[in-house]
């Protein structure tokens, strides 16, 4: 297979974030770029899905289907797969990992569709089991159309490589870079987490101003395939060195040790010289420069962490605090309940849509520039 043949490329992502990770798709020059369920899909070459996992943000996997077709019974899943030209996608004696789904179809179990097409890839490219590191490859079979997709990613892509300390119920690298791109945050202000835990928001903010590529820290799935060409790859690389900027990233928490492991993560991800974190109450935040940006915040929401009564006053202290001490900053909340959303008392607009958040269900809540 060439790098220049044709692909059907598809991005995953957090349901309810599809929007935001078509405008990000777009803006990183896949033009085609369109939402489907579950995520954003496009046309592109073997270098668009290395581009595609080493620069977007807010993507959970990069996946290329490389077979569909209609199937109803098993006999004709088994005779369709053996078909297939599984030596151009995957390399000899490959270690591989299947998996499989069944949805409105004649075909319901899964687990004999993952073992028809496991034979036929196993048997075609003298390949052999290894469920944790194998190249993944995923069968989905809907309303009677089966698609084959191969992970070119690897590890879910919110894994950098750089955060390796982290506190309870953190937020994903790549929900969190599209909530700052939903926010309007495009790398030209300051950016301030009062409530910031392990550093995320703080830390995604500082490396988009810096233009510091994603998956920059890793490896990924696809240096393993056949197509892949590792002096293409190395000039991929190269054509993204980062760049300075003038802005300053803040994050703060109560929590000494979630500081301590913020700062930790800001000096793996070489971003230490634009953040800065201290141990501090919501109530005792200050803005950090005259300067106003955003505010990110993603306080407890009393479903995981915490009790919702009690979670009133601090999200009392958090609208007392921005109200009186940001004038001219913005504001974006992440929270599943819009009670305690309310009880800041800031002037939110609507707020986004429903998004999976590991199985709660949040919302992001904006401000204009505060008075």
């Amino acid at each position: 297979m060439t790098t220049t043949a044709p692909l059907d490329i598809y991005l995953s992502v957090s349901p309810g974030l599809e929007d935001v990770l078509l405008h990000e798709a777009r803006q990183t020059g896949f033009n085609d770029a369109r939402t489907v369920a579950g995520g954003v899909e496009f046309s592109g070459s073997w270098p668009d899905v290395w581009r595609a996992n080493y620069l977007l943000r807010g993507a959970v996997r990069v996946l290329v289907r490389v077979a569909t077709f209609p199937v109803v019974h098993l006999s004709q899943l088994d005779k369709k797969a053996r078909k297939l030209d599984w030596a151009s996608w995957l390399p000899r004696g490959a270690a591989l990992q299947f998996s499989a789904s069944c949805r409105q179809s004649k075909l319901y179990h899964a687990r004999a569709v993952q073992q028809r097409v496991r034979d036929a890839a196993l048997e075609a490219v003298g390949g052999r089991i290894d469920d944790a590191d194998g190249l993944r490859v995923q069968i989905r079979i809907a309303k009677n159309i089966c698609t084959i997709s191969l992970d070119t990613s690897g590890e879910l892509l919110h894994r950098r490589g750089f955060k390796l300390s982290v506190v309870k119920a953190p937020i994903r690298e790549t929900m969190a870079a599209l909530l700052l791109r939903a926010c309007g945050y495009a790398g030209e202000e300051p950016v301030l987490d009062p409530m910031c835990g392990s550093g995320t928001f703080v830390i995604e903010a500082a490396e988009i101003a810096a233009g510091l590529p994603a998956g920059r820290g890793r490896s990924f799935a696809f240096e393993r395939l056949p197509s892949f060409d590792a002096d293409r790859w190395t000039a991929l690389k190269a054509a993204h060195p980062g760049r300075e900027t003038a802005f300053l990233f803040s994050g703060s928490d109560r929590d000494a040790g979630a500081v301590e492991a913020a700062r930790a993560n800001a000096a793996r991800s070489g971003v230490t010289d634009i953040t800065r974190f201290e141990t501090a109450d919501i109530r005792d935040t200050r803005s950090p420069g005259e300067q106003p940006g955003l505010v990110m915040i993603n306080p407890p929401y009393g479903a995981r962490i915490g009790n919702r009564k009690a979670l009133y006053p601090v999200y009392h202290a958090i609208g007392d605090t921005l109200r009186s001490r940001f004038s001219g900053w913005r504001v974006g909340l992440v929270t599943s309940d819009d009670a305690l959303a309310r009880a800041t008392r800031l002037p939110f607009s609507r707020p986004g849509p429903i998004i999976d958040h590991s199985g709660i269900k949040i919302r992001l809540y904006q401000t204009a520039p505060l008075a």
